[in-house]
């Protein structure tokens, strides 16, 4: 699928459920999520905007998401108030058939090596999204830490913001 195809497809709001894990194998938090992605600058980019909640508190981030046609590599700057506390996560990676996987890392304290982080969207179908995310420890064993299903509320509109 293209990346303008793609793009396209994912406007509009959506709502589903978080799965967090901290180890693997022992999941830590399932609550509802809500969700939205609007088009920018002519469908260049999107905006995803997501609320939902972590063990209880409420959780609110943000993805910017491109496509690189020079690279061939669809990239994401993303923000969440759980997760990344107060930096920002810049991943780049290839398309798949339905979607993309993208690379990061981030830093776990002063001195340490960094962690990576690799976000798998699978457009499952026109109305099903899932979105994989995996911890990568410094050796290189990856494992499973988020999982968004989301299914498709609406094809537009502004209340997950």
């Amino acid at each position: 699928m293209s990346p303008e195809a793609l793009f396209t497809k994912l406007v509009g709001r959506w709502e589903g459920s978080c799965r967090t894990w901290f180890t693997p194998d022992e999941l830590a938090d399932e609550s509802p999520v809500r969700g939205e992605f609007v088009a920018l600058l002519d469908g260049r980019f999107l905006r995803h905007v997501y609320r939902g909640s972590m063990q209880g508190r409420p959780r609110h981030g943000e993805e910017l998401l491109g496509f690189d046609s020079v690279e061939q590599r669809y990239q994401i700057a993303w923000l969440d108030d759980f997760h990344m506390n107060t930096a920002l996560m810049f991943s780049q990676g290839p398309p798949l058939p339905r979607g993309f996987s993208v690379r990061g890392d981030y830093g776990v304290s002063a001195g340490e090596p960094r962690w990576g982080w690799r976000t798998a969207y699978e457009l499952a179908d026109d109305d099903r999204l899932v979105i994989t995310a995996f911890n990568i420890f410094p050796d290189g064993r990856e494992v499973r830490a988020v999982q968004t299903e989301y299914r498709r509320v609406a094809a537009t509109g502004d209340d997950a913001r």
